[in-house]
């Protein structure tokens, strides 16, 4: 059987490229924090202190959604690195923050429909504001909902009906009847003309006949905890599947890092312990997916898996949270354990345990 894959090197290689000509700017503040500017990599000020509010992007790589103060009022809008003005009063809000670019688009709404689209990097509209909703781009795709209605729930409001596609930058329908799943890793789409027999796949009939396959993070993550960790709780292995810091909660100080060769000796029997209830059937546990909290992993080694607002990265560097119940039925606590997907694998980044404690 033949396989296309569809984020080939060539996508890589041009990311590549468009990133080295790309000279990012980062944010700085004004003297009394109320303002922020952009300046480039030599610190040279490419925009004044001017914007506040709505303006959460750190690094400005192409286009950002920015607020400022004129006369009093507050103006919103798109500002590209040509200095280009788009998109006014029509920033994408979702959980009291504007849209983020994702590989050079960002998602707007036209508040005379309420519908969405989006703009490339040039400020273009490259999808017309005919959906009720969008995701961020993922490996040049999209899902789009269309025809939905919006139910408010006193301040917040939710989707009901409509049907979901994923879709490409250029607007054509991959595939139909696409249900929201934030649980697949876009950036291993496959095409081929039958379902994919890889167990860590899952297959969608595209609207050309062939079939769309993409890598669960789940399956991917309980196969590689089954075949690389579990099968070998020696310290060396354990070791080997982890981070290179890892932090732990301790009650006294809170959120800790220590480097994990210091960490897995110190507590490699409690960890090992952990692991291994993992085999006993009697063992109550559950596996929760999310993303690094930016308010923890904050130093510069963790800095690739957030994106230009700070965002975590979580639809292609996933967080996944081993949640063990304890043995006793009248104790309700609970011990974590956090693994982080890497380019080099899940690894062990994070440790919470209820009752033991941690060196």
């Amino acid at each position: 059987m033949k396989k296309s894959i569809l984020f080939s090197v060539f996508f890589f290689l041009n990311l590549t490229v468009f990133a080295q000509n790309n000279d990012i700017w980062i944010s700085f503040p004004d003297k009394d924090s109320t303002h922020i500017g952009f300046k480039d990599k030599n610190g040279v000020i490419k925009i004044e202190p001017k914007f506040m509010g709505m303006t959460i992007a750190h690094k400005f790589e192409n286009i950002i959604a920015v607020n400022e103060e004129n006369n009093q009022k507050w103006e919103s809008y798109y500002l590209t690195k040509a200095g280009k003005i788009v998109g006014r009063d029509s920033l994408y809000i979702f959980d009291n923050g504007p849209d983020c670019e994702n590989e050079g688009f960002i998602r707007f709404t036209d508040r005379k429909t309420d519908k969405m689209g989006m703009f490339n990097s040039d400020g273009k509209i490259v999808i017309p504001a005919i959906y009720s909703n969008l995701t961020k781009v993922r490996n040049r795709t999209f899902i789009g909902l269309k025809d939905a209605e919006k139910v408010r729930d006193g301040e917040h409001f939710f989707w009901t009906g409509g049907k979901e596609f994923l879709i490409d930058i250029n607007n054509t329908v991959l595939i139909e009847d696409f249900a929201y799943n934030d649980n697949l890793n876009f950036y291993s789409l496959e095409k081929s003309g039958e379902p994919s027999k890889n167990a860590t796949r899952e297959s969608f009939l595209g609207v050309n006949g062939n079939y769309y396959s993409f890598i669960s993070f789940e399956k991917e993550f309980k196969e590689w905890l089954t075949n690389s960790l579990l099968k070998d709780l020696s310290k060396a292995n354990i070791l080997k599947q982890s981070f290179d810091k890892i932090t732990y909660w301790k009650e006294s100080t809170g959120w800790i890092s220590n480097p994990k060769n210091k960490f897995i000796n110190e507590n490699y029997n409690y960890i090992k312990l952990k692991l291994q209830e993992l085999n006993t059937a009697k063992t109550e546990y559950f596996i929760s997916a999310d993303g690094l909290n930016p308010f923890i992993f904050e130093s510069a080694e963790y800095e690739m898996y957030f994106n230009n607002c700070n965002e975590s990265k979580d639809w292609i560097y996933p967080t996944m949270d081993i949640v063990i119940s304890s043995k006793n039925k009248i104790d309700h606590t609970q011990d974590h354990l956090e693994f982080l997907r890497t380019e080099n694998g899940y690894k062990l980044i994070s440790v919470s345990a209820a009752k033991h404690n941690l060196k």
